[in-house]
């Protein structure tokens, strides 16, 4: 039976992305949408590239709806849900307000009170590669963010293993779609056309969503992840380069160990292809697929593993519809096969 589907915050980047997506979806009917800053327009008037979607931007939900997708800002995201949650809809929001389990993590990270901390724990990551049985079951889904999913990807084989130590460096290159549509400086063409430029140095606000994961699969202690992302002169995508040292002998088996790891972590995972050649960011562009490449240096004992997606495919709206697909008991890949654009 075709599920009735609204999203709150259309307006932006993923929410767009997610009326994209949800319009070929075919176990998904998406009836309303909302945007604060629309309300009153068609939606086609906001986003030409959706002529086909010929419906209103309003100004709230209706009340009768089997799935909310949220795409509004941490902590407005969080007070807006609590009827929606109430109403007993199931809830997928994109915001970080439902991803970390301990309230200080999140206040410390966001610099804001959490509008409804009693929920945090009844929340599950969305990230189907680690929480798929959790998430069939629950009617809270947080997506993970976009730098999270390429990291804690790259990772997750390493630390479920035990095969490395407890420092890890975490690089990334995302295109400016990351920063939503706001005005800021640093996203203006003549800002950032030719330049590379890290940022978050002083603590990003996904490096808790991080450790947190690859906590969860670790041995104690708590993996210590160093993690630098950088701004690039690119729409869309993130590449994501993982630093780590094995631990002695875990694999001297060398590549064919290290590639056999990967490949049965991710055996039932259909969004994860573990390739034999270092991704690009345009092997992901537009869909919902991460590409991981793990490698392994037995003179230095250092492990690089190179991990791509679409920052706004699986890292934000494409991860969100996968999650519905698995909490109503979809195929997994429903509405989400494509694959790449190129060039």
């Amino acid at each position: 039976m075709t599920k009735r589907v609204g999203i709150l915050n259309v307006t932006g980047y993923a929410g767009a992305e997610l009326a994209r997506i949800l319009y070929a979806h075919p176990g998904a009917d998406l009836v309303a949408v909302t945007g604060r800053s629309a309300a009153g327009k068609r939606l086609a008037e906001v986003f030409p590239h959706l002529w086909a979607m010929d419906m209103p931007v309003d100004d709230a939900l209706p009340g009768v709806l089997d799935i909310v997708f949220s795409a509004l800002p941490h902590a407005a995201a969080a007070e807006q849900l609590l009827p929606v949650i109430e109403s007993g809809a199931t809830v997928i929001d994109l915001s970080a307000d439902f991803r970390l389990k301990r309230v200080e993590e999140y206040e410390q990270a966001y610099k804001v009170t959490h509008p409804a901390p009693h929920l945090l724990q009844r929340a599950v990551f969305g990230l189907p590669e680690l929480h798929r049985e959790e998430l069939a079951s629950c009617d809270l889904i947080a997506v993970p963010g976009c730098h999270s999913t390429g990291v804690i990807l790259a990772l997750a084989p390493l630390c479920a293993a035990g095969v490395i130590e407890r420092d890890v460096i975490a690089d990334t290159k995302t295109g400016l779609s990351g920063a939503g549509r706001a005005l800021n400086l640093n996203v203006h063409f003549s800002e950032a056309d030719e330049n590379v430029a890290p940022y978050g140095l002083d603590g990003h606000r996904h490096l808790a969503e991080m450790t947190q994961e690859l906590g969860l699969l670790a041995e104690a202690p708590q993996p210590a992840v160093t993690f630098v992302p950088h701004y690039i002169p690119m729409a869309r995508g993130i590449l994501s380069t993982c630093y780590a040292r094995t631990r002695p002998g875990a694999l001297s088996g060398g590549r064919a160990q290290i590639m056999d790891m990967y490949r049965e972590f991710y055996r039932d995972a259909p969004f994860v292809r573990v390739s034999d050649a270092a991704p690009g960011t345009k092997h992901v562009m537009g869909t919902n697929y991460c590409v991981v490449h793990p490698s392994v240096d037995l003179r230095t004992g250092a492990v690089v593993v190179a991990s791509a997606l679409d920052n706004l495919g699986k890292g934000a709206a494409g991860a969100a519809v996968q999650c519905m697909n698995v909490r109503l008991g979809l195929p997994e890949t429903a509405g989400l096969q494509s694959l790449a654009l190129f060039p």
